[in-house]
């Protein structure tokens, strides 16, 4: 059994570099169900190459995407149609944020890489009264309700993997080219620090290594 379990995980590693898919993409559409039909202006924190601002952009009059790593900004402005009202920036959330307020903020699969206390304070100070903060974030498993999320996740994960290439061998997605690093923080952890500076936020653990924050500015 010892060496069984290396073995397994060296096969779907092997699985997943030959059939990737986006795990934060797999909740674009959820991130659109927390948001009005409609608004004015919104921030997607941590944008990438862009594949949210551009759906978000379907219901804003104007979206700004902000990510730190200048390649994958300039290749969400290669993806980007010109007449879209996206703007895309090169910046630190937590030292400049493109001029707002903003009736929609996103972070998907960024926050982790900022202090937390320091990133939701930054937030809640950029979102208009009324206004919609949406969070996919990722989390160290601890505790066995974490565990076992991530063992029902495994089989799901290799599924949709197959679903979504049709079984094909693809090349590895833009969305899936910026720099990652592991989250450091419990999910324990984090819902402790999202209520101190978000009162009222809703988290909850989700599939394939994710949770979601939502929270709505009184």
């Amino acid at each position: 059994m010892t060496t069984l379990l290396p073995r397994v995980l060296h096969a779907l590693e092997r699985f997943h570099a030959t059939r990737p898919w986006d795990h934060n993409a797999h909740y674009h559409r959820w991130i659109l169900r927390c948001l009005p039909s409609r608004f004015s202006r919104a921030l997607d924190v941590g944008s990438g190459s862009g594949d949210l601002a551009r759906l978000l952009a379907s219901r804003a009059g104007a979206v700004r995407g902000i990510d730190i790593d200048p390649t994958i900004v300039e290749r969400a402005r290669e993806l980007t149609d010109a007449a879209a009202p996206v703007t895309f920036t090169v910046g630190d959330v937590l030292k400049e944020v493109p001029p707002g307020p903003y009736d929609v903020i996103t972070c998907v699969a960024a926050v982790h890489h900022m202090p937390l206390r320091s990133a939701l304070t930054r937030f809640r100070r950029h979102l208009a009264p009324g206004g919609t903060l949406v969070i996919v974030g990722v989390y160290r498993p601890q505790s066995p309700s974490d565990h076992l999320i991530d063992a029902v996740a495994i089989p799901a994960n290799v599924a949709l993997a197959w679903i979504k290439n049709k079984g094909r061998k693809v090349p590895r997605p833009a969305s899936m080219i910026a720099p990652t690093r592991p989250a450091a923080m419990t999910f324990a952890d984090i819902v402790l620090d999202a209520h101190q500076v978000l009162p009222g936020a809703r988290l909850r653990r989700r599939l394939f290594w994710r949770y979601t924050l939502v929270w709505h500015h009184p």
